[in-house]
């Protein structure tokens, strides 16, 4: 029998220990003020390591590295409060992007640690907005900020539902208390 020795090496930066696994855990703190219209008054936090796959020659994070940030982020926040994203799909439902707005304030360099936040500001019917900041967590700088719209849509069909499916409902509903 082979043994290996794993050796951690534990950095706090900031109040956050990096050795821990990739996400922090949520703030989800979502406040319902009418059926199916929800804001969220906390950001839910993912934490990413910038690796060499996420950069240019420069070492510098390339620009669309941070839209697979933002979308991870959002699934893993969906799965925070319940809505595995493969059990949507696996019941015909996708949540595709139909509206995006991106500002690049500063860049991350290799190396670096990046705070994936991310808020569902509001559902309205069918549309879930969500909003980002991406802040180094170095330096503290805000890096980038971002709106992003999602619709709920039938994949066999391939319309957009004219209701939110159930088990976003439930937890929409959950969350209302």
């Amino acid at each position: 029998m082979n043994r290996f020795t794993i050796k951690v090496t534990r950095h706090v930066i900031n109040g956050y220990d990096t050795a821990l696994s990739h996400q922090i855990p949520p703030n989800p703190g979502l406040a319902l003020t009418k059926e199916l219209h929800t804001t969220t008054e906390e950001w839910f936090e993912y934490l990413v390591r910038v690796q060499p796959h996420h950069t240019d020659y420069g070492g510098v994070v390339w620009h669309g590295t941070y839209l697979t940030w933002m979308e991870t982020a959002r699934v893993e926040c969906l799965r925070s409060v319940g809505i595995d994203f493969a059990d949507l799909v696996k019941m015909g439902c996708d949540l595709p992007v139909v509206e995006m707005s991106l500002r690049y304030h500063r860049s991350i360099r290799l190396g670096q640690t990046a705070i994936v936040k991310t808020q569902m500001k509001e559902v309205q019917g069918v549309r879930l907005d969500w909003d980002y900041r991406i802040e180094c967590l170095e330096t503290q700088e805000l890096c980038l900020t971002a709106k992003v719209t999602l619709v709920t849509v039938d994949i066999q069909k391939g319309k957009i539902l004219r209701q939110l499916p159930p088990v976003i409902q439930d937890v929409v509903m959950r969350l209302k208390g």
